[in-house]
């Protein structure tokens, strides 16, 4: 697949996002993929490869930390004595930039797709953004990190997650 002048490169082994335009990366962001690895198959907790596009973004009108429960706010904001009261809880906060794949066989269609496994790049409490893998499949990034991401991408933003 031919590379785009503007998109976004997961490193699974580095754990960050880059911004890469016109083969450079002018920003970088820490992230945490999936604790199980890299991989495709549906209900496997693993971060899919490949290339990928965001096909929606939500949230653009909710504050900070803003609590997301099947892709809306729940009125919620994020806070020390909400985490209390739900521990182990894998938030989504902020923004989310769903994912789609484009390969079909690899991260779209059947048992791979990517957008039907809801995975999604994602805020969440900077505790979860570790430089290790951590999460249940998406990535997720510190809250004001994917603010600042969610306004310089557009919906169809290529997206390339390798391991």
């Amino acid at each position: 697949m031919e590379t785009p002048n503007f998109f976004l490169h997961v490193s699974i082994p580095d754990q960050c996002l880059n911004v890469i335009e016109n083969g450079v990366a002018i920003i970088n962001y820490p992230v945490s993929t999936a604790k199980n690895g890299a991989g495709e198959l549906k209900n496997s907790g693993c971060t899919p490869r490949g290339w990928h596009t965001i096909r929606a973004k939500i949230g653009s009108c909710a504050p900070c930390d803003a609590v997301f429960v099947g892709r809306r706010h729940t009125g919620d904001i994020y806070n020390a004595q909400l985490a209390a009261k739900n521990p182990g809880r894998d938030w989504i906060l902020t923004r989310i930039l769903w994912l789609g794949g484009l390969e079909p066989g690899f991260n779209r269609y059947r048992e791979v797709d990517t957008a039907s496994r809801y995975i999604y790049i994602h805020g969440s409490p900077d505790h979860g953004v570790s430089g290790r893998p951590q999460s249940h499949g998406c990535i997720r990034m510190k809250s004001l990190d994917v603010l600042d991401l969610f306004d310089k991408v557009a919906t169809g933003t290529r997206v390339l997650i390798e391991a």
